[in-house]
């Protein structure tokens, strides 16, 4: 379902929900991190981690926008339907990962876990920031927290 005076076709609503996976019925947020997940590699294996940071960076942008389109069609603040800041905060979390399905796996988990609990200052920014940058940034600071342990997980990992 698009938001109302939003069709489903709109580039708002599917930047937005990530092609439609944050209209899933259960767990759109896991649902957008799962979708996020084949592009991540997709772009890690073509250009390593700096093309993926470009990308992240590129689709933050423009899920800001989508965000806010959609928020405004909604009249909602940060509908579970809007998935495009887990995918950010996917992206961001695997950048700092090598291409392995075991740091995939374990940055997938732990940016989840983050994302959910929202460590400090995801939870204030979350609560406080208004308007697509506020639902987007939440995730960058999970990603960062996520990142980091994955990483530090990793280096003790035979």
């Amino acid at each position: 379902m698009a938001a109302a005076g939003l069709d489903a076709t709109h580039l708002a609503c599917v930047v937005a929900t990530w092609f439609g996976a944050g209209r899933m019925p259960r767990a759109p947020g896991t649902c957008g991190s799962l979708a996020a997940l084949p592009f991540a590699a997709a772009l890690a294996w073509l250009g390593g981690p700096w093309l993926l940071l470009l990308a992240t960076l590129a689709v933050f942008g423009l899920g800001v926008w989508a965000s806010d389109r959609y928020m405004a069609a909604c009249g909602l603040h940060d509908p579970g339907a809007i998935v495009v800041d887990e995918v950010v905060g996917q992206w961001l979390t695997l950048a700092l990962l090598p291409l392995t399905p075991i740091a995939y796996l374990l940055g997938f988990v732990l940016f989840r876990i983050a994302d959910m609990v929202k460590p400090w200052p995801a939870a204030w920014i979350d609560r406080t920031m208004a308007g697509g940058v506020g639902v987007m940034l939440d995730d960058v600071v999970a990603a960062i927290y996520a990142g980091g342990l994955a990483l530090a997980v990793l280096v003790w990992l035979p």
